[in-house]
């Protein structure tokens, strides 16, 4: 499985990712959101390079130009809540994705405990066999809401590639992708890989609770 870290080349995804890191500027819901989907724009346009294209003639006013468009039929999909702005920097620019979406959240088996079971309890999704398949998601932590989810999808077919993107991973949500993810169509996109999950399984440093900080605190 081929992982790309942005933080490894300094680019405009730096100033982003630094934003949204810090707890001057998260507070600001609008902007926090505005670069989980500029981020989400940039990842695109990377993975838009990984894709298969055609040559096609196209007619202009004055003649005939040789252009080139994606062979691809690109699935977005997103596990709800916090993936929406992520989802809609991928959607601005493969606009003509079709689009899936998936609510995978924490069920704590206590109140104010630490151990929790991740429930997938909605699906809407077109068909993904022979796709190449994006599945986005702010943070990528332990990798369970993101394997549940992909196993969720699989209901709908198999699909030809794979591209997993996260705003932040930690090293143990990457392992756990590279061993739970087809290793020979997989590739993992973050923004920053961080080594610590702490005992709540939060990134740490990581930014928080995306779905928090993008739609205010949920009870």
């Amino acid at each position: 499985m081929k992982v790309i870290n942005f933080a490894d080349t300094p680019s405009l995804a730096n100033r982003y990712m630094l934003e949204m890191r810090s707890v001057d500027i998260q507070n600001d819901p609008l902007r926090f959101r505005t670069n989980l989907e500029r981020l989400g724009q940039i990842m695109a346009y990377e993975i838009s390079k990984c894709l298969n294209y055609r040559e096609v003639d196209v007619t202009t006013p004055l003649g005939v130009a040789k252009c080139r468009e994606t062979s691809d039929q690109v699935v977005l999909a997103t596990i709800l809540r916090a993936g929406l702005p992520f989802h809609q920097g991928f959607l601005s620019y493969f606009d003509k994705a079709e689009n899936s979406f998936v609510s995978a959240y924490r069920r704590y088996r206590e109140k104010g405990g630490d151990t929790f079971d991740v429930v997938v309890e909605y699906m809407a999704s077109p068909s993904i066999e022979g796709k190449t398949l994006l599945l986005v998601d702010p943070m990528l932590a332990t990798g369970s809401s993101m394997e549940l989810a992909y196993r969720a999808l699989l209901e709908k077919g198999t699909p030809a590639r794979i591209h997993v993107a996260s705003v932040i991973a930690s090293r143990q949500g990457v392992e756990y992708v590279r061993d739970h993810f087809p290793q020979d169509k997989t590739t993992l996109w973050c923004g920053d890989i961080d080594d610590e999950v702490n005992s709540h399984s939060y990134i740490v440093p990581g930014l928080g609770d995306a779905g928090d900080l993008a739609f205010g605190i949920k009870d």
